[in-house]
């Protein structure tokens, strides 16, 4: 992966479906110095299987036929984690906006880079630098800093 030059006040991006942190570079393009401004916790998002009470639903075929089918059962911690990517989706687009952001990086996992693209209005997917397919979430800043900026 190649090295970001961040400019001064620029924002990264770095989160999953359970935690957004929030970080500005205070250094400049040479020697970043990445501070968190925000962190953005998602709520308790226990496995699916601990808050669903029904087996998946069965579905005729048709209306003279006897073969049923399964039903898909519902993913509550994957619908959670969605949610949790448009709240940090808008909470991205406050800050970029608030502090005007001249540039932006993320740093997610694929199906959170997914759902932040979607979310995210044009005027700050314009100021996006580069999008990392990434989970640094747990790493502490430097160890971050080293992994995203030269």
């Amino acid at each position: 992966m190649n090295k970001i030059a961040l400019p001064h006040d620029a924002f990264v991006f770095v989160g999953d479906g359970r935690k957004a942190l929030f970080l500005r570079n205070e250094g400049d393009e040479k020697y970043a110095n990445l501070v968190t401004e925000r962190v953005l916790a998602g709520e308790d998002n226990p496995p699916s299987r601990d808050q669903g009470t029904d087996k998946p639903g069965r579905a005729f075929m048709g209306a003279n036929s006897t073969a049923r089918s399964a039903v898909e059962p519902t993913d509550w911690h994957e619908i959670e984690e969605h949610r949790f990517a448009e709240r940090a989706a808008e909470a991205l687009e406050t800050i970029v906006r608030e502090r005007a952001a001249t540039a932006v990086v993320i740093a997610a996992p694929a199906r959170t880079l997914a759902d932040l693209r979607r979310c995210l209005h044009n005027d700050v997917k314009s100021k996006v630098l580069a999008e990392i397919d990434k989970d640094f979430t747990n790493l502490p800043i430097w160890d971050i800093e080293k992994h995203i900026v030269g």
